[in-house]
């Protein structure tokens, strides 16, 4: 049977049809561009007119009628009122035209590459989560992370910012060595590069991770509102203490969460072991407890390091000695020893005669000590005592006779202080770059956030006594003396620092002939205090420091 041709309209009107075709389509745009208000309004009318029926037919059918009554009222005051009818008429268009306006879709689900992330995750924690005997297994291979995870966040980049995962019963949430493989998996997955907070509800058998926010670097040295007693060492998150403080941070005053340490007689932590990295902090610690002690208390620095980092103390008000020499460190620990006998004797004295307490017992006496091992090296080649065994009287009795003992250290020496040291300073710091070993080593237990490999000055973990660990980062305290210090953080530190001590008359000097030849002359203070066997070196630290006032008097000689 033959073909039949196509009619000439079809095989040869291709481009014609095409044409027409983008002409409607045209017409159609403009159309609606034209027409888009009257859409609009029609959608917004249509949507009142459902919302109005769904309020009818949730309203009781026995106040249907005062509602009924109530509209005919409004209607009839409407009609009423001149140009009542035109207002209503422009009010309800309004109205239809805000309704049906165009909105930005809500989006309630994660996208396609969160929920690969997600399952990713999901799919890294089945063998942690699960085992063969389970016959309904929370986690399995293929299986459904919408079960597990019941709460999630994520940020610009499609990282997770926030994760809430539930886990079976059986999981062993107990012991540090799960947990630790848990929180190191989740944090491999989720992104390195930040600071992650892992929050385990044991008996919901839940976990929450948290990304957490850096902690500000701008707060420098500044006069905190505290009570007498209370050191500001830090700051931190703001849910984890219960309590704020007005500071200035560059030009506004906002309110931080401190990490306060309580110091005095009624502290269950009245001496503090910082340890860190070089770089990482604990001097600028050392610094701002000094500041802050100064106001109502007396301060002896040894700096260890023999750097000048405290320099700037150096003959101010209240700073009874800054030592960085080993006989002066030796003579200067050795007086402080002597003075919280002191201390105790005659507060036990004036207790059992029923008089109050002396006002120089009262008053803080702040020993600080900025890496003393690197003396106990030099004493141990002298053949002299090291500086930390005279520490145990301040260490042992220090909290009744207002005595408190700041030491900072790095780690490569912590296996060098005693056991005193390490048996009465039960609050801890760790500041600067540190493994999770290394920080539950210091505080006893492993922080709840996974440190950062690189953290500013001053950054790290603090705990005090057994309370919970806490993200610190210590006021910008640096040595006002250096060049590479800021203009506002120098002035900072010099605003704080009392005015020095009036000019004292130079001690007489004389050779010192019976110990070989001398190539210079040395004060008559300075050689007793270095001299082995010299007696009365309280006497000695409290003429340097306070000639007006009398001698502190050695333990059990008579008021």
């Amino acid at each position: 049977m033959a073909r039949r041709p196509l009619p000439r309209i079809l095989s040869s009107g291709g481009v014609s049809i095409t044409r027409g075709r983008e002409i409607a389509r045209t017409a159609a745009d403009s159309a609606t561009d034209v027409l888009h208000p009257l859409i609009t309004v029609v959608r917004g009318l249509r949507l009142l007119a459902v919302s109005g029926r769904r309020k009818w037919v949730a309203t009781p059918k026995e106040r249907r009628g005062s509602k009924l009554l109530l509209g005919a009222a409004c209607v009839l005051v409407v009609a009423l009122v001149p140009y009542g009818p035109i207002l209503a008429l422009v009010t309800v268009m309004g109205a239809a035209a805000w309704k049906g306006r165009e909105r930005t879709p809500v989006r309630t689900g994660p996208d396609d590459a969160e929920t690969a992330r997600l399952r990713s995750l999901y799919e890294a924690l089945v063998p942690y989560f699960s085992t063969p005997e389970d016959p309904d297994p929370l986690f399995a291979h293929g299986g459904d992370w919408t079960k597990a995870f019941d709460g999630y966040a994520f940020d610009a980049d499609a990282r997770l910012t926030r994760l809430r995962i539930s886990y079976p019963a059986y999981f062993t949430d107990g012991e540090p060595a799960a947990r630790s493989r848990i929180e190191q998996l989740l944090h491999t997955k989720s992104g390195r590069g930040r600071e992650y907070h892992f929050g385990w509800d044991e008996e919901a058998n839940r976990l929450v991770m948290t990304v957490l926010d850096a902690l500000p670097t701008t707060i420098a040295a500044q006069r905190f509102v505290t009570a007498p007693g209370e050191t500001v060492l830090g700051f931190t998150d703001p849910d984890a203490v219960s309590r704020t403080v007005p500071v200035r941070d560059g030009d506004m005053t906002v309110d931080a969460s401190p990490v306060v340490w309580r110091t005095g007689v009624r502290s269950t932590e009245p001496h503090l072991l910082a340890v860190g990295q070089p770089g990482g902090g604990t001097t600028t610690l050392v610094r701002s407890i000094a500041l802050q002690a100064l106001r109502d208390g007396d301060v002896i620095v040894v700096d260890g390091s023999g750097t000048g980092e405290h320099g700037a103390l150096a003959g101010r008000g209240g700073v009874l000695a800054v030592e960085s020499g080993l006989g002066g460190a030796l003579a200067t620990l050795e007086w402080a020893a002597h003075e919280t006998e002191r201390r105790l004797i005659a507060a036990n004295r004036a207790r059992q005669s029923g008089h109050p307490v002396p006002d120089d017992i009262r008053r803080p006496l702040w020993i600080l000590l900025d890496r003393p091992c690197a003396l106990g090296h030099l004493a141990a080649a002298d053949g002299r005592p090291d500086p930390l065994d005279l520490l145990r009287i301040p260490l042992r009795h220090g909290r009744a006779a207002q005595v408190t003992v700041v030491l900072a250290e790095q780690f490569d020496a912590l296996d060098t202080l005693t056991e005193t040291v390490t048996t009465h300073t039960r609050a801890r710091a760790v500041l600067g770059p540190a493994s999770r070993e290394q920080i539950e080593a210091v505080l006893g237990l492993e922080p709840h956030t996974t440190p950062p490999p690189e953290v500013p000055a001053g950054r790290g973990y603090v705990r005090l006594g057994a309370g919970p660990v806490l993200r610190l980062q210590v006021p910008a305290t640096p040595d006002p003396y250096d060049d590479a210090t800021s203009d506002a953080h120098r002035q900072a530190v010099l605003d704080l620092l009392p005015d020095r001590h009036p000019p004292m008359e130079a001690a007489p000097a004389r050779e010192l002939s019976d110990e070989g030849p001398a190539t210079e002359q040395v004060p008559v203070a300075v050689e007793a205090a270095a001299r082995p066997g010299a007696a009365g070196p309280e006497e000695t630290m409290v003429a340097e420091a306070r000639p007006s006032e009398p001698l502190a008097q050695p333990a059990g000689a008579e008021s």
